[in-house]
């Protein structure tokens, strides 16, 4: 069967807020059967395999952390960078081998990976043993693809964003801090980057809707949301409605939630309004991860970032200025194509400025149908691996220098979790998004701790519980 690699989906303008209400097919044909889920990737496949599990759990699957175990096997996939496919062709490899022992085994691939030109038919062809191929502007239809059998291969992947889903039956992995999506897909097409051609073009949500999201995790408990988008200080402006990030910040904050974050910021959408709303409410965390990718304002416009060093130095010391206490993390891309030993210690120079307390740091590679990989990758692997091991250096001495003036300080913690630095130890972040370790049990997780920062690494923090506080 010769199926087209990509399908046309139909189009929402960015003029109109269409939005539907979500397929949530209820079965129990599947009762008892497990679902292993891998998922590759961002904050926002997070988020996604939160719906993958929320369609597997309405269709009677339970979740098994064995793939061995498994009667349907989902792989979430990312796009961003080459060893992220790497891993999933790999994995696939050893599902290969599984599935001759188990023929009635569902193999479904989904997220970013179909979304690339010619992937879905590279799937179809050198792993014939997948069942179903769903990209990211289709999740919704995974359920029908399912209970529709398996015995032949599902491609539908569309090349265009459609309409946006409501009312969507999350299973979140957590009880007290949740994603909340406020926009799809990126319009600002930076030069190295995949995701506007695998996530298409902006879509935001209504205001409304992502309220009522707000204030219903409100009423389950819930003390933190993050809002989500690949460029959430752009939110609204493909609407077109008179409101902005400032505005859904803002009125996200007015519901009282103890604890309100977002991820991921743009520089070039960064507004004063926005400045003036996170020093306004308590409740949203002194947190800031704001992107550099180079310090250098050459690399910066071949990258189509669209501000130079010094608008971003500007930018940063406003935000450190107008907002107490605020920590800014960011990321930085190395060995960027014609990036000079001065470009680099342009980036260097931004550094020492900064002195940010944390950043992710990348060796660029190119991807396959981004501008970016049209020129040449002129930098030797060794010239990016040096510089990365330098810039990776001062970074975590600058973090480990902030992380020095937590010690003997209160902070407030969300405790998340169980931490792997003992059966005895219980983990959280701070307001600042410090991660803490300290003494704790079951009962702790769940609950907002103050804690006396007792020992500074360079990334984490240990701390002694002091009291306890049902926020």
């Amino acid at each position: 069967m010769n199926l087209p690699d990509l399908k046309k989906a139909k189009v929402r303008s960015n003029e109109e807020v269409k939005t539907i209400k979500a397929t949530n097919l209820k079965s129990n044909k599947f009762a008892g059967k497990k679902y292993y889920l891998r998922t590759y990737g961002c904050q926002m496949n997070v988020h996604d395999s939160e719906e993958i599990k929320g369609i597997l759990s309405n269709l009677g699957f339970i979740s098994t952390e064995n793939y061995e175990d498994a009667d349907i096997i989902v792989l979430n996939t990312c796009a961003i960078r080459e060893n992220a496919h790497d891993k999933v062709f790999g994995f696939l490899g050893r599902v290969k081998h599984l599935k001759k022992e188990k023929p009635e085994l569902i193999v479904a691939v989904g997220g970013c990976m179909p979304q690339q030109e010619g992937v879905a038919n590279t799937l179809k062809e050198k792993y014939p043993f997948v069942n179903i191929v769903f990209g990211t502007h289709n999740i919704n239809d995974l359920g029908k693809m399912i209970m529709e059998g398996s015995n032949k291969q599902d491609i539908e992947v569309y090349s265009i964003e459609g309409d946006i889903y409501e009312e969507i039956q999350y299973k979140r992995d957590s009880k007290y801090e949740a994603w909340v999506n406020i926009m799809y897909g990126c319009d600002k097409f930076c030069t190295y980057c995949i995701v506007p051609y695998t996530r298409g073009k902006q879509r935001s949500r209504a205001m409304n809707d992502i309220l009522e999201e707000v204030k219903d995790l409100k009423k389950k408990g819930y003390l933190e949301v993050t809002l989500l988008g690949q460029n959430v200080n752009a939110y609204g402006k493909d609407l077109k409605q008179g409101y902005d990030f400032a505005t859904l910040l803002e009125e996200v904050a007015k519901i009282g939630i103890p604890r309100v974050r977002f991820v991921t910021s743009h520089p070039w959408d960064f507004t004063d309004e926005m400045i003036e709303v996170i020093a306004k409410y308590e409740n949203i965390m002194p947190y800031i991860h704001l992107p550099l990718q180079s310090g250098s304002s050459k690399i910066l416009k071949l990258m189509g970032r669209r501000y130079t060093k010094e608008e971003y130095l500007t930018l940063y010391n406003k935000i450190k200025e107008r907002i107490p206490g605020v920590s800014i993390t960011t990321d930085i891309i190395v060995g960027f194509p014609n990036e000079t030993d001065e470009d680099f210690q342009e980036t260097l120079d931004v550094v020492n400025k900064c002195k940010f307390d944390g950043a992710f740091t990348f060796i660029y590679s190119p991807r396959e149908g981004t501008p970016a990989a049209l020129i040449k990758d002129n930098i030797a692997s060794e010239v990016k691996e040096e510089r990365l091991q330098t810039l990776n250096t001062i970074i975590n001495d600058y973090s480990l220098e902030h992380n020095k003036e937590y010690v003997g300080k209160t902070v407030k913690v969300l405790i998340t979790g169980y931490s792997d630095k003992g059966v005895d130890k219980v983990c959280g972040y701070t307001e600042t998004m410090k991660l803490v370790n300290i003494s704790g049990a079951k009962e702790d997780i769940g609950k907002i701790v103050e804690v006396k920062i007792t020992e500074a690494k360079s990334f984490s923090l240990d701390g002694e519980k002091i009291i306890f506080s049902n926020i």
